[in-house]
């Protein structure tokens, strides 16, 4: 299971880069999703989201789960890719897999999120 240092994760069990802006979901949930067979995202490019918004959800062939926004910010890219090859999300959570690019609006909400330490011990690993 992967942690990457460089980012900042959610409770609902979203990632976020500081730096950039990406989001997508950890790889403890798409662990516990199972097989990713379908995205639907509710948001589009140029779109404000506000914090815990849900961007959109999420099908597995075990259930379906919304995907909550990290933060408040302007949506400025949504990975188009993954609507051929949803499974990218299950092969790559924190490449190929990403979700959403987000422009923040308040970088300060960061400071509420987990680093990859906490969001580890959150998790049981």
């Amino acid at each position: 299971m992967k942690f990457p240092e460089n980012l900042r994760y959610t409770e609902d069990h979203e990632w976020i880069d500081p730096s950039t802006g990406r989001i997508g979901i950890t790889d403890h949930a798409q662990d516990q999703l199972g097989d990713v067979v379908y995205l639907d995202f509710s948001m589009n490019v140029g779109d404000a989201s506000a914090l815990k918004d849900v961007l959109g959800t999420i099908e597995s062939v075990k259930t379906v789960s919304d995907i909550y926004a990290p933060v408040s910010g302007k949506i400025t890219e949504v990975n188009s890719a993954l609507e051929k090859s949803p499974e990218l999300v299950n092969k790559d959570p924190y490449g190929e897999g990403w979700l959403f690019c987000v422009e923040l609006d308040d970088p300060s909400q960061l400071d509420g999120l987990m680093d990859a330490e906490t969001y580890k011990k959150h998790t049981g690993h």
